[in-house]
């Protein structure tokens, strides 16, 4: 269950704020506490994760005699010695985050190890809080389960009561090795589940982090300088097959990117093959987007790295160990620099960075360190590895993290080192109220109440841009580091139940443009993010323009006549004609739905998980990893109508076969061929759909390959 717009709930223009809010309160509480009925189900109050509390959703469940709520939580394991209630549902919700299940593991196969902590002027410090070690073995078994054809450095896990991290020690001899910072309660179950891994990420610059730079003495013009060089990128994508092919390496992520990718390889160009035009269009159009809506700037001399800790004890206070892999890409390196150690695929950054961890409203939660090449950390890749050395932990530093699996911006672009640094704030939790009996699930539904209606942290993070944006001191002035010090406990919030109130000094009623609030008071800011912001505001692509009537738009009539590509005619292909339109036709129906449910008005949009046209009901967090399982789960289903009939797997041979390969030209020659156009659209108002094809992607790309070179 999920909640929408709660405003619309009470009578906004007769009750006060504290009635509106208490009906909400009221209404919410109700129904938590006596369950949902539909049919002959009753559905009552079972949990939430951390993330869901952001959302405002939870799970329910309809108990029965064999099954009940209760049941499951006991299952899960002992919660009783959490005798608060928002941490206590925390606690619960740790088992619902998304995870894929690997192996049982023993308490015989882990090795339990102390925490590494310090205390300094009464505040006690852990700097391995949150992280353990995986042997090397253990993790290629790991990395096997999960899909990885390599290892990864470090994997986010859940084993019973414990979360965190575990970081490859080559030394270890047992499985695992777990620290007590991790041991969230106590439970049973042997399953070890994989919540994500270190991987090659990319960062990019936001708000937040520009207005702390900004404060730091980063001038202006860099940032304008780095929204350009995006803004050329992007241009570059839609016209250079090199520049596309590295840009989806480095920018665009996801599963359709892999297609395009392989596309780009065998010869396709941006502007010469339909789908891939649309959709390098669309991926560009999100870019553009996140430009003006969250000047959210790539840096290619940098990563998002999972944090981990240095085992080894080498690091010295102020330095980290960074490893990034390469990524294969045409036209040159954008990673290379005179002071990386290159390898074959992997190099080492030796030189100063800048680290931080979103979110981020302190001067002080930008911290520049000294990245340095440490042999007994080689194997250590796509991770920022931090000291255990120091007075205190530089992820506490930043923003008040850990090493539980948060990802870290780290930069060694000399342009964006800070002239100076300012103290880290004191991230010292509030203290909680802790109850004396078990928590009871009256008293959890009514701390997710409490923290829906109380829930300030928009509005804190919203006072603190505006604030930056006015003052001379930018987020150094006293009002923003207030807003910095109440948006971090109410960060804390979810897991203390304290309620964090905004004092009315702090409130705000008129807004910078760029935050393009059209329902309130604005100003023209003359800070950088304003510039950065009327620079894109207006900004067109090249593709996008009127004038460029060369560019593919949609796939009309007249495209499909010009772009059929006669590579991918297969012998024996008219056999296969008939299931292959029946296919298309059902293909494109359930996608048609999914675009409907949504708000999406095209193909390339949904595909690409662009938010340039959807609904205003739109859940950003939400419904992009729903609509991203329901495209997957669209393309796997397509797969398996391409196996029947034919004995095996269409993944189970490298090499194509001549059935295969007439099936697949088939597929495509429904879709392509100018005597199909809108065959599967009738009556619908929809463009021509043209993924169906490309998802046995793999045997078109075998077909193209195969034609092109007999040429």
């Amino acid at each position: 269950m999920r909640s929408g717009d709660l405003c619309p709930r009470t009578n906004s223009t007769t009750s006060t704020e504290e009635e509106r809010r208490t009906g909400v309160y009221e209404r919410i509480l109700s129904t938590l506490r006596n369950g949902i009925v539909i049919g002959e189900k009753k559905f009552e109050f079972l949990a939430h994760s951390s993330s869901q509390l952001r959302e405002h959703s939870v799970w329910m469940f309809a108990s029965r005699s064999e099954l009940t709520a209760q049941d499951i939580r006991n299952w899960m394991g002992d919660f009783s010695d959490i005798k608060n209630a928002a941490k206590h549902a925390a606690r619960l919700g740790q088992a619902f985050s998304s995870s894929r299940e690997t192996f049982d593991v023993g308490r015989d196969e882990i090795e339990f190890i102390p925490d590494v902590k310090t205390e300094r002027g009464g505040v006690k410090y852990c700097f391995s809080d949150g992280i353990g070690k995986i042997s090397a073995e253990f993790a290629g078994r790991v990395a096997s389960k999960c899909g990885k054809s390599t290892t990864p450095s470090a994997f986010q896990i859940r084993l019973g009561g414990y979360k965190g991290v575990v970081a490859v020690d080559p030394t270890l001899s047992k499985k695992l090795a777990l620290r007590d910072s991790m041991c969230k309660y106590q439970s049973n179950n042997t399953k070890l589940d994989v919540l994500a891994w270190s991987r090659y990420q990319p960062c990019f610059l936001n708000r937040q982090l520009i207005t702390l730079l900004s404060t730091l003495g980063v001038p202006d013009l860099v940032f304008v300088k780095k929204q350009n060089e995006a803004l050329k990128q992007l241009e570059g994508v839609l016209a250079d097959p090199s520049r596309a092919l590295e840009a989806l390496e480095m920018i665009f992520q996801g599963e359709v990117t892999d297609v395009l990718k392989e596309m780009l390889a065998c010869g396709y160009e941006p502007d010469a093959e339909p789908f891939l035009s649309l959709m390098l269009q669309a991926f560009c159009a999100s870019k553009l987007v996140e430009l003006r809506t969250k000047t959210r700037i790539f840096v290619p001399n940098g990563r998002s790295l999972m944090g981990c800790l240095d085992e080894t004890g080498t690091l010295e206070y102020g330095q980290v160990f960074v490893q990034c892999s390469q990524r294969a890409v045409f036209g040159g390196n954008s990673n290379s620099n005179s002071s990386a150690t290159s390898g074959e695929a992997n190099f080492i950054v030796e030189e100063n960075v800048v680290v931080a961890k979103n979110p981020c409203l302190h001067p002080g939660d930008v911290r520049v360190l000294r990245a340095v090449n440490l042999p007994a950390l080689h194997h250590m890749v796509d991770c920022v590895v931090f000291p255990q050395k120091g007075n205190r932990p530089h992820p506490n530093e930043c923003s008040g993290s850990d090493l539980d699996g948060d990802f870290y911006f780290v930069s060694w672009d000399p342009d964006l080192i800070p002239s100076w640094q300012v103290l880290p704030m004191n991230y010292t939790p509030a203290p909680t109220i802790e109850l004396d009996h078990d928590v009871t699930m009256e008293e959890v539904t009514e701390s997710f109440t409490n923290y829906i209606v109380n829930d300030n942290l928009g509005i804190i993070c919203n006072a603190h841009t505006v604030f930056a944006d006015r003052a001379q001191q930018k987020a150094a002035s006293a009002p923003c580091i207030k807003l910095a010090e109440l948006s971090s406990h109410a960060v804390d919030s979810p897991k203390t139940g304290v309620v964090v109130e905004v004092p009315r000094c702090l409130r705000i009623h008129k807004y910078p443009d760029f935050m393009e609030k059209v329902d309130k008071l604005t100003y023209e800011s003359k800070r950088v993010i304003g510039r950065l912001f009327r620079q894109v505001k207006h900004v067109e692509l090249a593709s996008d323009s009127p004038s460029n009537s060369g560019s593919i738009k949609s796939f009309t009539m007249e495209v499909a006549m010009k772009f059929y590509d006669p590579d991918m005619v297969v012998d024996g292909f008219e056999d296969y004609l008939k299931d292959a339109i029946n296919y298309k036709s059902e293909y494109d129906y359930k996608l048609g739905n999914l675009m409907d449910y949504y708000g999406y008005k095209t193909e390339a949009e949904i595909l690409s998980g662009s938010i340039t046209a959807v609904s205003k009901n739109f859940n950003r967090g939400k419904d992009l990893e729903s609509i991203h399982y329901a495209i997957k789960a669209l393309r796997k289903e397509a797969r398996t109508w391409f196996d029947e009939k034919l004995g095996m797997h269409s993944d189970m041979k490298p090499d194509i076969n001549d059935v295969q390969a007439a099936k697949a030209s088939a597929w495509y020659h429904v879709t392509y061929y100018p005597d199909y156009w809108g065959r599967c659209n009738k009556g619908m108002e929809r463009d021509h759909f043209l993924s169906f094809p490309w998802c046995v992607f793999d045997k078109l790309i075998q077909i193209k390959r195969r034609n092109s070179s007999h040429k």
